[in-house]
C-alpha cells in the first residue's frame, strides 16, 4: 500500500498540466542552484583576489609599481580593473589631450568619467544572473500554488463522478496538490536566500570599491599623496605638500 501511494504514484497519475508544472519547477530549481553555485564561487574568488591586490596597492612604492604588477598578472578583480583603466585614462589624456568629445575637460574630469564607467560595468557584471534568482523566488510559490489548485480540482471531479468522497477517490489528487505546494516552496526558498546573500555581498564590495575609487582618483588625477609620500615630513611642511592619507583597512 505504501509503495502504491508513493511519490511516483502521484506523478504517474497526474495529467499533462501537472507534469508540465513539475518539469517547470525542477528546471527553475536547477537553474537557481547553478546560478547560486557559480555566483558564490565567483564572489569568493573576487574577494580573495581583491584582498591580494589591495595589499599590493597600499604597500607599493609608486603607481608605476602597481601598473607593472597589473601588466604582469592582469586585472582579475574589480579593484585592479578600475585601477588599470584610471591609469590608462590619465596617460592617454596626458599624451593626446582632449582629441575627442568623450575626452573633453581636464585630466581629472576624464579620469572621473572613466572610473564611473568602470564602476557601472562592475556593478552590471556582479548583478548579472540575480534577476533570475529574484524571478524564481517570486514565481515558484505561485507555480506550486497553481499545481495545488489543479490537484484539488481533480479531487473535486473525482468526488463528483463517484458520488462519494471516499479516501481512495481523493487521495491521489490531494497528494498531487500537496506535492506541488512543497515543491514550490522548496524551489523558492533557496532562490530567495541565495539572492539576498549575493546582493548583500555585492553591496559590500561596491561600497568598498567606491571608497577605493575616491582615493584612486586622488592618486591618479591629482598626484598629491604620491608627492607627499616621497617628501620628508619637515620638507612637506615647508613646501605645503599634503601628507599621505592614512591607509584604509584592507577587508
Amino acid at each position: 500500500m505504501d509503495d502504491s501511494l508513493g511519490f511516483a504514484h502521484f506523478i504517474a497519475q497526474s495529467d499533462a498540466v501537472g507534469k508540465t508544472l513539475l518539469v517547470a519547477l525542477l528546471a527553475m530549481s536547477m537553474l537557481s542552484w547553478i546560478i547560486i553555485a557559480i555566483k558564490g564561487l565567483a564572489q569568493l574568488l573576487r574577494q580573495r583576489r581583491s584582498r591580494r591586490f589591495l595589499d599590493l596597492f597600499w604597500n607599493a612604492s609608486s603607481l608605476q609599481a602597481v601598473q607593472h604588477e597589473i601588466a604582469t598578472h592582469g586585472a582579475r578583480d574589480p579593484f585592479s580593473h578600475v585601477t588599470a583603466h584610471a591609469m590608462h585614462a590619465q596617460q592617454h589624456h596626458a599624451r593626446y589631450g582632449a582629441a575627442r568629445l568623450e575626452e573633453a575637460g581636464t585630466a581629472s574630469d576624464f579620469v572621473t568619467r572613466t572610473i564611473k564607467k568602470v564602476l557601472d560595468e562592475e556593478t552590471t557584471r556582479m548583478e548579472n544572473g540575480l534577476t533570475v534568482l529574484a524571478t524564481v523566488g517570486a514565481t515558484a510559490p505561485f507555480v506550486g500554488l497553481f499545481g495545488t489548485v489543479w490537484g484539488v480540482y481533480h479531487a473535486l471531479v473525482a468526488i463528483g463522478m463517484s458520488g462519494a468522497g471516499t479516501l481512495d477517490k481523493v487521495a491521489g489528487p490531494v497528494g498531487e496538490a500537496l506535492i506541488m505546494t512543497g515543491l514550490g516552496l522548496a524551489v523558492a526558498i533557496p532562490a530567495v536566500v541565495g539572492y539576498n546573500l549575493l546582493v548583500r555581498a555585492n553591496r559590500v564590495t561596491m561600497s568598498r570599491l567606491d571608497a577605493f575609487a575616491y582615493e584612486l582618483h586622488t592618486f591618479v588625477a591629482m598626484g598629491q599623496p604620491l608627492a607627499a609620500a616621497s617628501v620628508p615630513p619637515a620638507a612637506a611642511e615647508a613646501t605645503g605638500v599634503r601628507p599621505l592619507p592614512a591607509r584604509p583597512a584592507v577587508a
